[in-house]
C-alpha cells in the first residue's frame, strides 16, 4: 500500500540524505524508533500501513523489554527472558528481527545499524558482557517471531474486490484527478490489537444533508477550502500542506521522541510510551477505516458541485469548485471521508502523550517530505495541535468539519481504552506517565471523563 498523496520519492540515500527530522540519540529504543521511520519514509507506505509497522516494532520492542524486567501486562508476549538477559539487546534484536521482516529489501541497512547498536552495547564505560548480550538477543528474537506471527493473520494481506462506492446523493465515489478505487480497505476489518472490534468507537455518522449541522460543514469548506478562497491565510495555507505532507506515525512518534529526550526518559519508559503511542495509532486507524465504509459518505470535492442534490435550502451547487489539494501530489485521499483519519489518529496520539507529559507541553515539528525540508510547526499544547490539524482538512478542501470533530474523539476514546486495559502496571510498580498514577488522568478508567470508552456516541 503505497503512500498516494506524495511526490516520487527520490533514491533511498539521497532521500535520507535531505530529510529534515533531527536524528536523536538517547538508547536503543529510540535509536531503534528513528531507524524505524528512516525504514518507513524509504518505502514509501500508506499512513494506515506505516502504523502497522510502527506498532509491530513497538510492541516487539516493548514486550522484550518487559519480558525481563516484568513490570508491565504484556502486549502479548508473556515474560519469560532467560536469567541476566540484557534489556538494551533485547530492544535492539525484536526491532531488528521485526524490520527485517516488514523491510526485507532493507536489510543490509539494518543489518549496519544493529552491529552500531550492538557495538556501543558491548563497549565504554556501559559494557555489558557478552552473555548478557547473547541472551538479550536471543529473547528479542523470540519476542519479534511471535508478534510477527499473531499480527501475519490480522487481516492486513486480504483481497478484497475494488470499492467503488456508489452514485446515490450523499455516497462515495472516487475523486478527481486519479478516480482511483477506495483504498485501506482491510483496515476496517482487521483485528484490532486492544479494542475488542473494529467498530467498538464507530462514531454517529456524518449529519443529515438536509440538516443545518451539514450546511454549515458544506459551506465552511466551500469558503474556506477551495483553491481559490480568500478567506484562508497563507500560514493556513502552509499548515495544510505540511500536516499531508507524511506520515502520521511519523508527524507523532518525532514529537514523543523529542519530548521523550528532553524530560531524559529512561529506556523502560521509552519502550512503554512509544508501545502505547503507536499501538493506539494502529487501533484508531483500524476504528476509523470502520467507520469510514460504514457510512461512505461523499467528499466536499463530489458534495459542492452537486449542492443542489443534496436536499438542503442553505447549500449552492457550484460545480467549477476545485479543493486546495487538486492535484496527483496533494489531492482527496481515496478513501470515504466521514471520519478524517488524520483527526482520528491525531486524537489518539495527542491524548496518550497528554496522558504522559500532560496538555499544555510546548513542543516544535517538522516534516520528512523533502521539498518541506526547514518548515516546523509550533505548539504550547497538544490540544492546540489537534485545532490545527482538523482545521488543515477542512482548509485544504479534503474534509468537512464534523468529520474532524468526530475523529478526534473517536480518537481520544480509543487511546484512553487501550491505555486502560494494555500495558498495566503490575503489583508494586508505578505507571511511567509524567504525573499520573496507573495511567488514570482523573478519569476512570482511563476514559477521557467517560466510561469504559462510551465518548457520547
Amino acid at each position: 500500500m503505497k503512500r498516494t498523496q506524495k511526490l516520487t520519492i527520490l533514491p533511498a540515500l539521497a532521500a535520507l540524505a535531505v530529510m529534515s527530522g533531527e536524528v536523536i540519540h538517547a538508547d536503543e529504543v529510540i535509536d531503534w524508533n528513528q531507524i524505524m521511520l528512516k525504514a518507513i519514509f524509504v518505502a514509501d507506505i500508506s499512513p494506515p500501513a506505516a502504523s502497522r509497522v510502527a506498532a509491530i516494532v513497538h510492541a516487539s520492542v516493548f514486550d522484550a523489554v518487559n519480558g525481563i524486567e516484568r513490570r508491565y501486562t504484556a502486549v502479548h508476549v508473556q515474560p519469560g527472558a532467560p536469567s541476566g538477559a540484557s534489556v538494551r539487546a533485547a530492544a535492539v534484536q525484536a526491532a531488528y528481527a521485526s524490520l527485517v521482516e516488514l523491510f526485507p529489501d532493507q536489510k543490509s541497512v539494518f543489518d549496519s545499524d544493529r552491529a552500531a547498536s550492538l557495538a556501543g552495547i558491548s563497549s565504554g564505560s556501559a559494557a555489558e558482557h557478552s552473555r548478557s548480550i547473547a541472551r538479550g538477543l536471543q529473547w528479542g528474537q523470540t519476542v519479534a517471531d511471535a508478534i510477527l506471527l499473531w499480527r501475519g493473520t490480522d487481516g492486513f494481506t486480504s483481497v478484497f474486490p475494488p470499492f467503488t462506492g456508489g452514485t446515490a446523493v450523499g455516497q462515495w465515489r472516487p475523486t478527481p484527478p486519479g478516480f482511483a478505487p477506495g483504498g485501506a480497505v482491510p483496515f476496517a476489518h482487521m483485528t484490532p490489537w486492544i479494542m475488542k472490534s473494529p467498530s467498538q468507537f464507530r462514531p454517529g455518522g456524518p449529519p443529515a444533508l438536509d440538516g443545518d449541522q451539514y450546511a454549515a460543514d458544506f459551506n465552511e469548506t466551500r469558503l474556506w477550502g477551495s483553491s481559490s478562497s480568500v478567506l484562508r491565510t497563507p500560514d493556513e495555507t502552509i499548515a495544510c500542506h505540511f500536516w499531508h505532507s507524511s506520515t502520521w506515525t511519523y508527524f507523532w512518534n518525532h514529537i514523543a521522541v523529542s519530548i521523550a529526550s528532553e524530560r531524559h526518559t529512561t529506556l523502560s519508559e521509552n519502550a512503554r510510551l512509544l508501545a502505547l503511542l503507536n499501538i493506539s495509532l494502529a487501533d484508531a486507524a483500524i476504528a476509523c477505516f470502520d467507520a469510514k465504509y460504514n457510512y461512505v459518505f461523499w467528499r466536499p470535492i463530489t458534495a459542492i458541485p452537486l449542492g443542489d442534490t443534496d436536499g438542503n435550502p442553505a447549500t449552492t451547487a457550484d460545480p467549477s469548485w476545485t479543493p486546495l489539494f487538486d492535484t496527483p501530489e496533494f489531492g482527496t485521499p481515496n478513501h470515504p471521508e466521514y471520519p478524517s483519519a488524520h483527526s482520528t489518529v491525531s486524537g489518539a496520539a495527542a491524548e496518550t502523550l497528554t496522558a504522559y507529559f500532560g496538555d499544555e507541553t510546548s513542543f516544535t515539528t517538522d516534516t520528512d517530505y523533502p521539498p518541506m525540508a526547514g518548515v516546523t510547526r509550533s505548539f504550547t499544547s497538544f490540544s492546540g495541535s489537534l485545532e490545527e490539524i482538523k482545521n488543515a482538512r477542512v482548509f485544504a478542501g479534503i474534509h468537512f468539519r464534523s468529520a474532524c470533530d468526530d475523529g478526534r474523539d473517536t480518537g481520544i476514546a480509543v487511546a484512553d481504552y487501550v491505555m486502560a486495559h494494555s500495558l498495566r502496571p503490575l503489583h508494586g510498580h508505578h505507571d511511567g506517565n509524567r504525573g499520573h498514577q496507573d495511567g488514570d488522568h482523573g478519569n476512570k478508567n482511563g476514559d477521557h471523563g467517560h466510561y469504559n470508552g462510551d465518548h457520547g456516541h
